[in-house]
Parts: C-alpha cells; structure tokens; sequence
C-alpha cells in the first residue's frame, strides 16, 4: 500500500491577514488601534507564539484541565515574578474576561461568607449575566431581567465629571472614602468585596489620579472588603507594568486579579484569577469551562509571558505610549474637537463631541487606514487608541499622520453645509 501526501484545502478568512500590528483587508492594510478586541496584544504574527501553537496543534488541541494542572502551575510560577507579593495562588480555568470575573466573585463571597459586590459607575466587566448585573451601565441590562441580586454601584474617579462636584488636589478622594457610606446605607451589610478596573477601558478609558488606589485600599482595610482588580484590559503589559496593580496602580494591593484578552499574545482566549493564598477556596466542581486550561491557551499564556519577559516588551510600551500621548496632544492643539487626552502605557484615549461624531471618526479612519473603536459600546465619546504592544516608534508617528489626516477629514465633515 503506497502512501502519500494529502493536500489540505485552504480555509477560513483568506481576505483577511495579519502582520504585526496591521491587518490586511481584501488586500488594503490598516494600522489595528484596537489590537484585535484588545487581545492581540503582540500583534498578529508573533514567531514565537505562532510555532509553538502549531506544535501544539499537531500533537493535541484539547485536554481536560485534570491532565493540564501540572503546566498550570508551572506558568504560575514562571509569573510569579511579575506579580505582587501578596498573591501566591492561582486559578486557571477559564478562556474569557467574564468567565474569569465571574470566578473571582465566587471566590470572594466564599472565602469571606459575605453576599454584596460593589462596582464603579461606567464600569465593564463582562457579558455573561453575573459580569453584566455587576457592570456599571444601564443599558446593557435594560432589554433584559438579568439581575443580580447583590450588586452595588457607586461613583468612579472619573475627574472631568466629578460624581460629588470637587476638582483634583482639593476633594480629599470623596469617590473613595464615601464607598463607607453606601456599605452603610445601600448595601446589605454582607459586603465581599469591591471590583475595579484600574484604568476604565469601556467606561471611557478614565485613568484615576495615583492617590486614589491607596486611598480605596486604606478605605476597604478598614472595612473588611476585598478588592478584586479587574486587568482583563490593563494585563499584560498594556500599561507599560506586566499589570497595572504592579505598576500605575501599585497603591491597590489587590487580593484577587483577573486577567484575560491580551494574556493570549496572538488572539488566543486564555484567562484566569490570581489571588492570595488564603483565598484559594474552591473546589475544582465549584468553577470551571469546557476549554479552560486547554493545551493551546495554556501554550499561548506561556509564551506571551515569556515573550513580554525577554524581548523589553514592557520598555517598549512606555517608550512608545509617551510618543504617542506627546503625538495625541499636539493634534489636539490643532484640532479643537479633540479634548481629554489621556491613558497609560498603550491605553490611550480622546474624546470627540458627541457619540454620533466618535461613529462618524472610526468610519473615516477606516478610509485613512486606522482600526479604531469607540467607548460603551457606542454610548461614549471617548476614541481608545491601543495598538499592539509591539509597536515601534516609527509604527507610531505612522498612526498619528493617519490620525491627522481622519481628523482633516472629520472637520471638514463638520464644517460641509
């Protein structure tokens, strides 16, 4: 019996290639400002992670996380560097931001026997109904009965719409300190903990000042709470720290982190919750998916942090995410409809007049060959800017003169009778 090669078919998107941080479309290239969904934080082609998938793929695709346990806790350790002192346990079984949220809320009300979770005005935390009833926006709920029952908003440090009325330098962090307030009037008693994004990717990419972190950490000591620090967005590298609780946001001290999207490198759903030691509760039965854990995530995570680790990536970030805020605020000198630059790192952001102008932006940076994406799902009148961390200096003034030449076009879009 003769053998021979079997040629395989070519399938999938063939009008759609990635290279680094552009994507190619039916042949016309774009510089991805959004990274993907903001998980393709090493840009599209990555060697190193791309060969170690394949190698993956020919070998096995799918394990059950019993058989994957050992190459999880060996990726822990190869994190643990990276992360901060207090956190020495882990859990990995979970391929998305909301799945990882929703695991860190379980571990919370057990480990503490208490009900409540607070969150912030603005805030995003997932799409599943749990992640949804803790998110801070009405409208993703309102087609809805997704309750859940336990949930608690309060105002968030935004400081160019201050919830209380104060400015920077004289509120005395009011956005932390009356959390005491709503655990005594609007809460059951039975509080958790408190879940906060470090930087407030949906919610309009709002950085809060550098005091606000230890204030909320001093004001959550002295109430019992746990706070979970949501870095499914501000992980990996994004804000020029390997997490923003290590870095901008050191003063968080979070007992729980969950991360996810850029913890995949190329695009790959890998996420999981960093925690305490004593905060390590669950049984294996209590939180788990399908494809948690699985061979290809698991190959994925590794190599992204290897990658991050060897190659400056996190040098890289805060090189590149200073040129390109001194490049956003010199265009919004220029252009007057552009206001409210900010961000961290790679987590950059503007702020256009209306929503309807920020849809009107992305669509005419698409004709100057810019992926950009907007803030609460269309709601917002932020434009988030977040190229893949890859980015090379040259890359960036390439996506400002895009920037310039949209921003052109929009105003004489505004200006046209």
């Amino acid at each position: 019996m003769s053998s021979s090669v079997v040629s395989r078919p070519v399938t999938g998107l063939p009008e759609y290639v990635g290279d680094g941080i552009y994507l190619h479309v039916d042949g016309e290239r774009f510089v991805d400002c959004a990274s993907g969904t903001f998980n393709v934080s090493l840009g599209y082609s990555t060697p190193e992670i791309i060969d170690a998938l394949h190698g993956q793929l020919d070998r096995v695709a799918h394990l059950s996380s019993e058989f994957t346990r050992a190459k999880s806790a060996e990726i822990f350790e190869l994190m643990r560097p990276e992360l901060p002192p207090q956190i020495g346990a882990f859990w990995f079984r979970d391929i998305t931001g909301s799945g990882a949220n929703e695991a860190a809320i379980r571990i919370a009300q057990k480990a503490t026997g208490r009900s409540d979770i607070f969150s912030l005005f603005l805030s995003h935390h997932g799409q599943t109904v749990g992640t949804t009833g803790i998110s801070g926006n009405a409208f993703r709920n309102r087609s809805f009965s997704l309750p859940f029952a336990h949930s608690v908003k309060i105002p968030g440090p935004d400081c160019a719409n201050c919830f209380y009325g104060q400015v920077p330098g004289s509120c005395a962090m009011m956005c932390a300190r009356r959390l005491e307030d709503f655990v005594e009037y609007a809460s059951s008693g039975q509080v958790a903990a408190l879940v906060v994004e470090p930087v407030m990717g949906n919610g309009g990419n709002i950085v809060p000042p550098p005091d606000y972190y230890r204030v909320l950490r001093e004001t959550c000591d002295r109430l019992g709470i746990l706070i979970i620090a949501d870095e499914v967005q501000t992980g990996f590298g994004r804000t020029g720290s390997f997490f923003a609780s290590t870095g901008y946001a050191a003063g968080l001290r979070p007992d729980i982190i969950t991360f996810a999207k850029g913890a995949g490198g190329v695009g790959i759903p890998v996420a999981g919750v960093l925690m305490r030691p004593e905060l390590d509760v669950l049984e294996s039965w209590e939180h788990s998916s399908t494809s948690g854990a699985n061979p290809l995530a698991l190959v994925a995570l590794e190599e992204t942090v290897r990658y991050i680790r060897d190659r400056g990536v996190l040098g890289n970030v805060t090189a590149a995410g200073a040129r390109l805020h001194r490049g956003l605020l010199a265009l919004s000198r220029t252009f007057r409809d552009m206001t409210g630059v900010r961000g961290v790192g790679l987590m950059q952001a503007f702020d256009l007049p209306t929503s309807v102008d920020v849809e009107q932006f992305i669509a005419l940076g698409r004709r100057h060959g810019l992926i950009l994406r907007g803030s609460r799902y269309g709601f917002g009148r932020a434009v988030k800017v977040r190229p893949p961390l890859i980015i090379t200096g040259e890359q960036v003034d390439d996506l400002l003169d895009r920037l310039h030449a949209t921003l052109q076009s929009f105003q004489k879009e505004a200006t046209r009778p």
